[in-house]
């Protein structure tokens, strides 16, 4: 019988064949949206940023916990999964076209308080992507649910390769760089062209579909998610306001001492500058979306066997050296990593990325953690603890934004990750116990984090020195890691 680990190690690989790749083609892209060619002000990078921080916003309560619902009631023996599969898509499908609708209604008012009057199309365009974005949602979730990894992979890559596409060939053949609006337009354009790409592809599950909504099935989907729909939209604060409240809050701050024009190109560089950097952070979440992908319905299937606790934690124990191992790649390596962005005005930045990284390490190990209430079906206590983290990031980000600029956004960032695990780790050990190996993750934790301070306090000028000598301190942490999970030394 194949081993369990080995199972759910095989289906993280072919999901993070389009998530990684995917992700990694898409982060190809910066250097090109950074460079001279498109947008050689920040400011204008900024503004693609902070749209799509309101796409990852508003896509969470578009498809409303339905995916882990799905999983939820497609795992119960006595459910049928075309009837659950039916409700789950036709419930996101309502929401959606009641959005679109308010939307199209809406755009110009939507777009004067984004303070983009003289750009609503920005917001017709993100409109559309998210509609058919969130209503493909529950068929892919029904393939991750069927193990259909392999198709999953081909129409996400299908999206991917032809979103990279028409970005390059938009961008680099038809735009005029004098006019950033032009850029923003051609990359909503391209996204929203990609994104059909996944319904066309997942026409025979549509075609499937009963239309008729089972309402006490409905009632009783809708009951269960809530709560992650809520516990969605809080963690989506915690990962996307920053920008949004950035741009908001340094542009109010500065009309105190500027006028309106000036405020505003001012609040969207610091926007343009964060995000930037934000992305040298990202291989670490890039890890992640692929690990949520396979682990979920992983997870759930293994609730069933008597030996899931050691599963869990072997799972944790391996989960926890690899996202470590990713942040000293990129933090022992930042001189080289930088020149994905090529303008050297988005640099002053790189401050930001050792701190993020870090904060991706424990969001990372919250994720993980977190299936105990989704297994317990307690899927309240995520939404206590989600909405307790957006409570502290939207009240740091707003007391220290007008002083501190995006550091802010990265302090909190850190500390909301770091407070959210430790919650879900006590909550866990009263209602859902898992003997998690704690002393393992502060070694490695500590090992992990003496190994980037003394890299910096050795201060080596950029070379082959500096290379060999802090990725021979990466291999050390690797073979720390290896000896103690696959050798005979035990730390119990």
């Amino acid at each position: 019988m194949k081993s369990p680990i080995k199972q759910l190690a095989g289906q993280t690989a072919i999901y993070g064949l389009s998530s990684i790749l995917g992700r990694f083609l898409n982060y190809l892209l910066v250097p090109l949206y950074t460079s001279s060619l498109v947008f050689k002000n920040p400011s204008d990078y900024g503004v693609v940023a902070e749209l799509y921080a309101w796409v990852a916003f508003v896509m969470v309560l578009l498809t409303f916990g339905m995916e882990t619902a799905y999983f939820k009631f497609a795992s119960d023996k006595d459910s049928k999964l075309n009837k659950v599969f039916s409700n789950a898509t036709l419930l996101v499908l309502g929401i959606n076209v009641l959005f679109l609708f308010v939307v199209v209604l809406m755009h110009q008012n939507i777009a004067d308080a984004l303070l983009y009057p003289n750009n609503p199309e920005y917001i017709l365009l993100m409109a559309a992507i998210l509609f058919v974005d969130a209503t493909a949602a529950v068929p892919l979730a029904e393939l991750r649910s069927q193990q259909r990894a392999k198709r999953f992979a081909i129409i996400q890559l299908s999206a991917i390769a032809i979103n990279i596409g028409l970005n390059l060939l938009l961008l680099l053949v038809f735009f005029d760089n004098s006019i950033p609006e032009q850029g923003v337009r051609f990359i909503l354009i391209a996204n929203l062209i990609a994104s059909l790409v996944k319904p066309i592809w997942l026409c025979s599950s549509f075609k499937k579909l009963t239309w008729q909504i089972d309402w006490q099935l409905a009632k009783n989907m809708l009951k269960y998610s809530f709560p992650l729909a809520l516990a969605g939209l809080a963690y989506v604060i915690n990962i996307t306001i920053d920008r949004i409240l950035l741009k908001h809050l340094t542009y109010r701050s500065l009309l105190e001492t500027t006028d309106m024009e000036q405020a505003l190109w001012m609040a969207e560089k610091q926007v343009g500058i964060y995000s930037a950097s934000y992305k040298l952070a990202l291989l670490i979440t890039i890890f992640l979306q692929a690990y949520r992908f396979a682990a979920e319905p992983f997870f759930f299937a293994q609730s069933k066997h008597p030996d899931r606790n050691k599963v869990y934690v072997k799972v944790m124990n391996y989960f926890i050296g690899v996202v470590l191992f990713f942040f000293l790649i990129v933090a022992l390596n930042i001189d080289i990593f930088k020149y994905f962005i090529p303008n050297e005005e988005y640099w002053e930045g790189l401050k930001v990325v050792p701190v993020l990284l870090i904060a991706n390490v424990f969001q990372g190990i919250y994720i993980n953690q977190s299936i105990w209430y989704k297994l317990s079906g307690q899927t309240k206590f995520g939404a206590y603890i989600a909405i307790g983290g957006a409570i502290i990031t939207l009240s740091i980000n707003f007391a220290l934004i007008p002083i501190y600029g995006y550091m802010a956004c990265a302090w909190a960032t850190l500390i909301v990750y770091a407070l959210q695990m430790i919650a879900s780790y006590l909550l866990g050990n009263v209602h859902y116990p898992i003997p998690y190996n704690i002393r393992k993750f502060f070694l490695y934790f500590l090992v992990a984090i003496s190994f980037f301070w003394i890299a910096k306090l050795l201060d080596l000028s950029f070379g082959w020195q500096q290379f060999i000598t802090h990725n021979l301190l990466l291999l050390c942490f690797v073979g720390m890691v290896f000896w103690l999970e696959n050798g005979r030394r035990k730390l119990t």
